[in-house]
């Protein structure tokens, strides 16, 4: 579903002037790298950006979370392993993470086919599966986002625990389920876009989002319970965190 997006050739200048502004005032936090866009797009190959991110984060030492569907993240293995060394943490997580690093590696669904459409150019879901496992025996703290599942599509029971029980299968340190948000009434929005993809795949279910959606962007916050409950049933089934933070296997 990627339709074009434009690149900020000034994002190394900028980002280094907010990097150098909180070091000096000793605010440290974990900075998200990749949450709207993927930070290993296939022009990452080309521009570096989001390499010469991760440098400027190991000068400042600034902890990193990454997600990504790609296997480019790869090329950033050493750099990654100096910032999960080095990073300063907030005081509240030195004990709590103790890690600079942290790494998901995104999923939605366990179909290849569902997957090719909506993530053209993503490696196929096994293939991020195998990602895990070998950011995992690299030595880092690893999970996977199950974010978002697609409702009516991957969010059922039986869809859920293919994706919870291979992430477990994998070695996942955790997994994070969250719902589909679609945003914007323009052509290049998610929301139209992924109208575009139910039009041609799911026609049948279009009257079905509209009735969860009912035009807003989020789902009801009963879909999003029902959604929590079905997850955290299925992690302690499977004995993995459904938090990055917590020690303990939901429910348990």
């Amino acid at each position: 579903m990627e339709e074009g997006f434009l690149i900020k050739t000034n994002a190394l200048e900028v980002f280094e002037k907010q990097l150098r502004s909180k070091a000096k005032k000793n605010q440290y936090g974990i900075v998200v790298v990749g949450s709207a866009t993927d930070a290993y797009v296939k022009q990452e190959e080309e521009w570096k950006l989001t390499e010469g991110i991760l440098k400027l984060m190991l000068k400042y030492r600034f902890p990193v979370f990454i997600s990504t569907k790609r296997s480019l993240i790869l090329r950033d293995m050493a750099l990654l392993k100096q910032i999960d060394k080095t990073a300063i943490l907030p005081d509240d997580l030195k004990i709590k993470l103790g890690r600079g690093t942290i790494l998901s590696v995104s999923i939605s669904t366990m179909s290849e086919n569902i997957a090719k459409i909506l993530e053209p150019g993503a490696i196929p879901p096994l293939q991020r599966l195998q990602l895990v496992q070998q950011l995992k025996n690299e030595g880092f703290l690893v999970g996977v986002n199950a974010m978002p599942v697609l409702p009516l599509i991957s969010d059922t029971e039986a869809e859920l625990e293919k994706i919870i029980s291979s992430a477990k299968e994998f070695n996942a340190d955790y997994i994070l389920v969250g719902s589909l948000t679609l945003f914007g009434n323009d052509n290049a929005s998610s929301k139209i876009l992924y109208y575009k993809f139910l039009e041609r795949h799911y026609p049948d279910l279009i009257i079905e989002y509209d009735k969860i959606y009912a035009g807003n962007y989020f789902p009801p916050k009963k879909y999003q319970q029902q959604l929590k409950q079905k997850a955290d049933a299925l992690c302690k089934k499977y004995q993995i965190r459904n938090s990055i933070l917590s020690q303990d296997v939901a429910g348990a």
